[in-house]
């Protein structure tokens, strides 16, 4: 089920809540929580209820091997090592992940090494598979760590399943999350969390549906096609793919926050003006910040373990950041995606130790030409359509321009149709105008939400974007971190 589609928004959501509190105001907290388990499952399965078995499976397995940790931790082991239950309970959790994310991956690629052909398996991804055992493998390491604590079976179900944040995120942390669930206050409807919840679900809805499915038109034609591009429909392709995957993934996040909220639920924050920062480094502050805290406590401090010296920091954190990319997806694109990234922050490290200052603007636009570079890598579905884009974002003799703007010169300019290559118009250099103007001229939403106050002012802007993105609605379309 999709945030932004009639059914979850008219349907689900509305029944969900009034159950909830309904439950709560008779003071069935215990039943009221076991409903929105089941509520999540639900909001689950509706994509495909075949893979409701495998999330179960997989909470029930993980909250069976965090108690055996914690008993041979109270016991002293008893014959039961912590530490040897905790990697047995991580090895299945990323051998189930490997199986359903990467079994063909890992066979086409010995298929090309040795030519054999092995028979792919075709397996469909389970939907959210990265997110919740992510989350589960950080809960059995904290768990191993001392730094776990009893938790119900219902509780910990719902904080893995807890159905804003289930298909793709934030990852959440057991700790901030858990005794939220069993706060008094949480259990009582409060009007002021309910209007701030949809002022943020309404601008990460009109995030979504307004700019995000706009630009992904233009995204599709500009990866999916085959004639060369020109250096203006090149670097439109990939602007556009920057602004849709901020506007899908950070919208959906602000959709997941302003949901939680209704419930009484204060997520983390995901999303901070990523496409503002001034070098990588800062970037990855701001970016999937969930996603670098997890890298950070649970593969780059695992990676670098007790070892000291800048080159073994240096190294464990240019691996963290190529696993990072093979996390996004089976494809050698990702990892090298991920390589990038891990080389550029390797750099900028480097770079900081010298002492070397730049301009602001400079940085921003060394860091903005960088993302949108690495950014080929992550969208194409191939090494020959990563090439394709890059190879027109730097074919300076092809820079053509509207016959509307046709003006004379000596420098090989061409006028012409504008951007038919990836079916734009004049229109699409307005949309991504609009869009730098949107991006790093006002403030981002979590700004905007942490200063909302109820007023007729935030009524009536609110409704306006509400019933904007509401007339967007035409159509169920895909968030892109679904397919991670």
């Amino acid at each position: 089920m999709l945030f932004n589609s009639y059914a979850f928004i008219f349907v689900f959501l509305p029944i969900t809540f009034v159950v909830y509190f309904f439950l709560n105001h008779n003071r069935l907290t215990e039943l009221s929580n076991a409903f929105l388990f089941v509520a999540s499952l639900f909001f689950y399965s509706w994509w495909n209820v075949s893979y409701l078995p495998l999330i179960l499976t997989s909470v029930t397995f993980n909250y069976f091997i965090g108690n055996r940790i914690a008993e041979a931790r109270r016991e002293g082991g008893n014959g039961v090592s912590p530490k040897s239950t905790m990697l047995y309970g991580v090895a299945v959790n990323l051998g189930l992940l490997g199986y359903f994310k990467y079994s063909d991956f890992f066979i086409s690629n010995v298929n090309i090494a040795i030519g054999a052909d092995f028979t792919l398996l075709n397996i469909v991804l389970p939907l959210a598979i990265s997110f919740f055992t992510f989350q589960q493998i950080a809960y059995l390491v904290d768990t191993y760590r001392g730094r776990g604590k009893n938790y119900s079976f219902v509780n910990y179900g719902l904080f893995v399943t807890f159905f804003p944040q289930l298909i793709a995120g934030p990852i959440v942390h057991h700790s901030e999350m858990m005794p939220q669930f069993d706060q008094l206050k949480n259990k009582l409807i409060n009007y002021k969390n309910i209007a701030t919840g949809l002022f943020i679900f309404m601008i990460g809805l009109f995030k979504k549906v307004v700019f995000a499915d706009t630009f992904a038109e233009w995204v599709y034609y500009g990866f999916s096609g085959t004639e060369a591009l020109d250096f203006l429909s090149a670097w439109a392709t990939s602007l556009s793919f920057a602004f849709q995957i901020y506007f899908d993934y950070s919208g959906y996040t602000d959709m997941a926050i302003g949901v939680a909220l209704m419930f009484n639920i204060v997520l983390p924050i995901n999303f901070f003006s990523p496409l503002k920062s001034r070098s990588i480094q800062e970037f990855w502050s701001r970016w999937n910040m969930t996603l670098s805290r997890f890298l950070r406590d649970y593969v780059f401090h695992v990676i670098v373990g007790k070892k000291r010296g800048k080159p073994i920091f240096l190294f464990s954190m240019w691996l963290t950041f190529v696993l990072g990319g093979l996390w996004h997806g089976a494809a050698w694109t990702f990892v090298f995606w991920g390589l990038l990234h891990g080389s550029a922050l390797v750099i900028y490290y480097i770079w900081k130790q010298y002492g070397i200052r730049l301009h602001a603007a400079v940085g921003w636009i060394i860091t903005m030409f960088f993302l949108n570079i690495s950014g080929v890598f992550f969208r194409a579905g191939s090494w020959d359509e990563a090439m394709r884009v890059l190879e027109g974002m730097f074919a300076f003799d092809k820079i053509i321009l509207p016959t509307q703007v046709q003006f004379d010169n000596n420098l090989g300019i061409q006028f012409g149709d504008f951007l038919p290559s990836i079916n734009g118009d004049i229109w699409t250099a307005i949309w991504l105008l609009g869009a730098f103007v949107v991006i790093l001229g006002f403030k981002n939403s979590i700004e905007k939400m942490r200063e909302f106050k109820p007023s007729f002012y935030n009524f009536v802007f609110m409704s306006f974007g509400l019933i904007v993105g509401l007339l967007y609605i035409t159509k169920e379309s895909e968030f892109l971190y679904y397919t991670f």
